[in-house]
């Protein structure tokens, strides 16, 4: 694709679907979550809101889901970045694909396929996200 093309300020449509992704991957980080948080509490007992926060944020056991928050941080700050351009959807769509499909990170491949195995809860918010990415191929 030509410099000019990727430089163009995203369509209504795209910004649409950017924020339906958006949306499905916090569904997504959320029934994650949750599952880590109630395999914490089976070791260490229960966990009140605050201490959840301080966990995603510091330990190790949740660090595996960071790829996702960092993921839907990027995605907030092109929407309200002004103007966004197609380069920087098409940037966060390879991304999310990656993610979701081939992850590099061996930690998040090996506890994300864990999930899906898991829950099928997962398995239907992982497709959601994944027809989403779809539709702008």
């Amino acid at each position: 694709m030509s410099e000019t093309a990727t430089s163009e300020v995203l369509t209504d449509a795209h910004l649409h679907l950017l924020g339906d992704i958006r949306l499905g991957l916090l569904r997504l980080h959320k029934m994650l979550l949750e599952m880590e948080r109630i395999d914490y509490e089976k070791i260490f007992g229960r966990v009140t809101a605050g201490e959840l926060l301080q966990l995603v944020i510091n330990h190790a056991q949740f660090s595996w889901l960071r790829r996702i928050s960092a993921l839907v941080v990027e995605i907030d700050e092109v929407l309200n970045d002004e103007p966004a351009t197609l380069d920087d959807f098409e940037q966060l769509i390879s991304q999310a694909r990656l993610l979701l499909t081939s992850p590099d990170n061996d930690e998040f491949k090996t506890k994300y396929q864990a999930a899906l195995q898991r829950e099928p809860a997962v398995v239907m918010a992982h497709s959601a996200v994944v027809q989403l990415l779809r539709k702008d191929q």
